[in-house]
């Protein structure tokens, strides 16, 4: 008889099995309207995610509390949300007309309301991709709050540490702390959380409000506070969501009104039945590259044109981003802010009205029939799938007639995880492959990495996974995708969603042409593979201007027909 091998399970393989775990647990929450992230409901959710371990969360697993992923996940969450025993994700219920004061995260578009001093209310309308994203960082910042709880709380009856002691006085008598108050505090805080005052230190002004100097130590103080409440008087924290929210999601609501509001402004303007070019990308790019150098060559005068385009990016460069902006609209551009509640901002630029000697394309050819570009900004996950299968569909011009675009390409540029190489370097995908599931969507990619060679800038060309969070992934599970005879070469979250709009809208729904161009290029934002360049070490500042620039202008050169 044979004798069964004992059959061990690889990291990756647990990882991928948590990464699941998580995805079919937070939809069954969804499902279920509420649940206790630190009960027995949120046990799954926890588990799972201390059993992956994502690099972004650096120490989760061990005792000491993670403060380099807890600033990344601070700056995603609504301020004042670590004070709040109840967090009620909602759809957009007409908040916006109310008294109540929108709180926007610093790096994520979504708006947060303070209903009392316990409630928060997050207005979820980018689909469920936001949601896995709130609901990850939520768990996280509650199992680093029960970690500040076991290092406080000496027996049940509720006794604390002095250091406890200490730091709620300093947090308590609301007031900017002196040089010594502040250094005192952080000395307690340091033995709360496991670390060192050096390291405390350092983390210490990034967390930092105008209006909250001191905001670390209120982070640290309401986490330890609540995770007490929860053991000592069994005040569990409450996630919930709302009835409209659980009823409106994956109708493409929000996508829809977005993407009719896009076709009635293209109606107003004779441009419906012109050759249309969707670019995703920023609100910047792509302006910038046709007219920023002709407005501002005065300006800066015998600089290249990336010293300029690096000048735009800076964040007090408001008058020359007007001037261009300005230029800009003159010459067929024109904004649609996001009114739709998808906060996917649009432009479209009618070529027809571009004087091309006043651009950076002088020798454009773009034939009798203008094209006209759509620029949309970056969608959030699945809500690329939401918005692109809205915007491919017939534009429905009367009760009787349906309107089809004529779209002739597709262009997708955007910031990726790279598995090879580091931060700025550039990836053309082959391929889209969804993590979890393992479907795939191979496609003909207009761009080469050829064609972005000899620029200084390294590129790389293969397959890339489209994950279900940038912040869930550890280096097992990416290492087995970038070793194994997958060969991805990085990670983002949008690309399969994009690809299966367009080949459903191209190859079955046939409501744009079945041969439509597709262009897909990243450039890095981090490694996740290399310690200290995740996405917690922080932004790209300007070594992302020069791979952006240069993406964009490739597809331009491609829409202007200019070899």
């Amino acid at each position: 008889m044979k004798e069964i091998k004992n059959i061990v399970r690889s990291r990756a393989q647990e990882s991928s099995s948590a990464v699941e775990k998580l995805y079919i647990t937070m939809r069954h929450l969804f499902n279920r309207g509420f649940y206790k992230p630190m009960g027995v409901s949120g046990e799954t959710l926890r588990e799972a995610l201390l059993s992956l371990r994502p690099e972004i969360y650096g120490t989760i697993a061990e005792e000491k509390v993670e403060l380099s992923g807890l600033l990344y996940v601070i700056e995603r969450l609504p301020v004042g949300i670590e004070e709040c025993r109840f967090i009620n994700l909602t759809s957009d219920e007409g908040y916006s007309k109310s008294h109540f004061k929108a709180i926007v995260p610093p790096k994520r578009k979504r708006n947060c309301y303070r209903i009392d001093d316990e409630q928060m209310n997050v207005e979820i309308t980018r689909g469920r991709s936001d949601i896995y994203d709130i609901l990850t960082h939520l768990t996280f910042i509650f199992i680093e709050s029960h970690k500040i709880k076991d290092r406080i709380l000496i027996d049940e009856s509720g006794e604390v540490t002095r250091d406890w002691q200490k730091l709620a006085q300093a947090v308590l008598q609301n007031k900017k702390l002196t040089l010594i108050e502040k250094e005192k505090t952080i000395s307690h805080t340091a033995n709360i959380l496991g670390r060192t005052f050096s390291e405390v230190l350092d983390i210490y002004e990034a967390f930092a409000t105008t209006e909250k100097p001191d905001r670390f130590l209120h982070v640290i103080y309401w986490l330890g506070k609540l995770a007490l409440e929860e053991v000592i008087e069994n005040n569990k924290r409450t996630i919930t969501f709302s009835p409209i929210l659980r009823e409106r999601l994956g109708h493409h609501i929000h996508g829809e009104i977005w993407a009719t509001n896009i076709k009635e402004v293209l109606q107003q303007n004779n441009l419906l039945d012109r050759p249309i070019h969707i670019i995703s990308a920023n609100m910047h790019s792509v302006m910038n590259s046709i007219f920023a150098t002709h407005v501002l060559k005065t300006k800066f005068k015998d600089q290249t044109d990336f010293f300029i385009y690096e000048e735009l990016s800076k964040s007090g460069a408001h008058d020359v981003r007007d001037k261009v902006t300005a230029f800009a609209e003159q010459h067929g551009m024109i904004s649609i802010p996001d009114a739709s509640g998808t906060n996917i901002d649009v432009q479209i630029f009618d070529t027809a009205k571009i004087d091309w000697k006043k651009s950076a394309f002088p020798t454009a050819k773009v034939g009798d029939n203008k094209p006209v570009i759509i620029v949309m900004d970056y969608a959030f996950g699945e809500q690329a799938y939401e918005t692109i299968d809205e915007l491919l569909k017939p534009f429905q011009e009367t009760k009787f007639k349906k309107v089809f675009l004529n779209v002739e390409s597709v262009s997708i540029m955007g910031k990726a995880g790279i598995l090879q190489g580091g931060k700025g370097d550039i990836m053309i995908p082959s391929a889209h492959i969804n993590e979890g599931t393992g479907d795939n969507y191979p496609f003909e990619n207009e761009l080469t990495a050829a064609m972005l060679e000899g620029n200084g800038i390294p590129v790389f060309a293969g397959p890339m996974v489209t994950v279900l969070g940038t912040s869930l992934q550890n280096k097992d599970l990416l290492k087995f995708f970038h070793d194994s005879t997958w060969g991805v070469i990085g990670l983002e979250m949008e690309g399969a969603y994009y690809q299966k709009a367009i080949q459903s809208a191209s190859k079955i729904r046939k409501s744009i042409n079945p041969d439509v161009k597709v262009r897909y290029a990243y450039y890095a934002s981090d490694n996740p593979l290399e310690t200290g360049s995740t996405l917690a070490s922080g932004g790209l500042g300007t070594t992302g201007v020069k791979p952006t620039y240069l993406i964009t202008i490739k597809i331009l050169e491609q829409i202007f027909n200019i070899k």
